[in-house]
């Protein structure tokens, strides 16, 4: 159709579809139709009409037929808040804002089966009656740390909070200042301790918090030593702190226990240079934490879940205590947990079933087939409008895992001259499926720590089309 002429607005305001053709139309096209995109059609409509009204009387104004496609586009892409694959291409391997831990295929299709059936979820086969719920997962929890007994709630805050709540209300705990952490979306340990009833008893300072302040603190309504791992930054310089095995020193002569919300734990023992001398929770254990809690969606590269494990008869006055119930987790996670759990036991071949410690263990001589691969990709590309580099870096853990922690890495470098950074990430974004990259010194960085190979072809292909090839 012809575009038509400035006297044409009024004719064209009254030629505009009504929902209910728009609703049509759509269906003859195979698209989405009705309520689920009525909001992004009236979008599209308004602005037509917002346009149309402000366009100057001799401009060439566009007809029905462009509307109806301005509203095909808008309904054929998902929504930027509708949860879909994005690429991760930062090099944060446990990226909170991109769902933490991935999930290999190997591990999801392993559990799938018992996502379409009943299951013994709290029912115990032999004795024909209820049983505990969880499968194995307490009993692989306290196989793979050590410890007598482990459960499972929501997340780990659920799993702090549960464990004062049980173990502490109206009793004194005492943790350092220094360790007094804010996490993320504004939560802070102080105010879930706060909630559970427990009198939060501060020492030290912000640097510094020796044993002996632990020990002055000591009163007869003191119940334990909470150690909290500092999740999201790090203290250097004149700094100081005591380790677990001085507070289990310190908390077997005065009667007390120990506890360490170790934020995010694992298993696995890194080869990764970066990551070898990270603590692993059953040697948290072994150093004599009474109770550690961690999340089951950062290192240890499974399910959002708040795992707890310890001395068998404390984590008995949790599971009895009537705040367990509202935290517990659902049947979906508990099977991937189970499975996730199960592949701990066999660490020879953990890299192949779990996706976050292959991606935390791969090196720069790991990703240069990934490279490769893309460079060949792009090679019709090249010399339009964009160029690109291979390019040595360093990236992180993330996931309040181990901050500031940096490990080698490759990269491609994006640039396109003439225009910033920041519009070449926001067109990566924009594409289907988004790519979210990092910008440092002006250039885009894709990263290959977070690329997966079936990633490579979609990256290949939305730089291609930024370039016009």
């Amino acid at each position: 159709m012809k575009a038509s002429t400035p006297t044409d607005v009024q004719t064209l305001l009254r030629d505009l579809p009504s929902i209910s053709e728009v609703d049509r139309h759509l269906e003859a096209k195979g698209l989405p139709s009705g309520k689920p995109v009525r909001a992004r059609v009236n979008q599209v409509l308004e602005a037509f009409r917002a346009a149309l009204l402000a366009a100057p009387r001799d401009a060439a104004l566009p007809g029905r037929e462009a509307l109806l496609r301005e509203i095909e586009a808008a309904v054929s892409r998902p929504p930027p808040n509708q949860l879909r694959r994005v690429i991760n291409a930062t090099g944060v391997v446990v990226h909170t804002n991109l769902g933490r831990a991935v999930l290999t295929p190997a591990l999801t299709q392993a559990a799938q089966a018992l996502q379409h059936a009943y299951i013994n979820l709290e029912f115990d086969l032999e004795a024909g009656k209820r049983g505990e719920r969880g499968g194995r997962v307490p009993e692989l929890l306290a196989t793979l740390s050590g410890a007598e007994a482990g459960l499972v709630v929501n997340n780990n805050a659920a799993a702090v909070l549960l464990l004062l709540s049980a173990l502490a209300a109206g009793r004194e705990v005492i943790v350092s200042r220094g360790e007094l952490v804010e996490i993320g979306g504004s939560f802070r340990v102080p105010d879930i301790m706060r909630q559970s009833g427990a009198r939060l008893v501060e020492v030290g300072t912000t640097n510094r918090t020796r044993l002996a302040d632990y020990a002055e603190a000591i009163t007869a309504d003191s119940v334990a030593l909470l150690k909290v791992h500092r999740s999201n930054f790090t203290l250097t310089g004149f700094t100081e702190e005591a380790t677990v095995p001085e507070l289990a020193a310190l908390a077997r002569e005065r009667g007390l226990t120990v506890w360490h919300d170790l934020g995010s734990g694992t298993f696995y023992r890194f080869s990764q240079p970066a990551l070898r001398n990270l603590p692993t929770v059953a040697q948290e254990i072994e150093a004599g934490a009474d109770v550690v809690a961690f999340s089951g969606d950062k290192l240890l590269g499974s399910v959002q879940a708040g795992i707890v494990v310890g001395r068998a008869a404390l984590l008995d006055r949790m599971r009895r205590h009537p705040l367990f119930r509202s935290l517990r987790v659902d049947r979906v996670r508990l099977v991937l947990l189970e499975h996730s759990l199960l592949a701990y036991l066999e660490m020879e071949r953990l890299r192949e079933t779990n996706a976050v410690v292959d991606l935390l263990e791969r090196t720069p001589g790991d990703m240069e087939w990934l490279a490769g691969r893309l460079l060949d990709a792009l090679k019709p590309a090249e010399g339009r409008g964009l160029s690109w580099e291979v390019v040595r870096d360093q990236s992180l853990a993330g996931g309040g895992a181990v901050p500031e922690v940096r490990m080698d890495t490759l990269c491609l470098a994006l640039q396109r001259p003439g225009r910033d950074g920041e519009a070449l990430a926001a067109d990566l974004r924009a594409g289907e499926p988004p790519i979210v990259a990092r910008l440092q010194e002006g250039r885009v960085l894709l990263d290959f720590r977070t690329l997966f190979a079936h990633d490579i072809e979609d990256v290949a292909e939305a730089i291609r089309a930024l370039c016009g090839a």
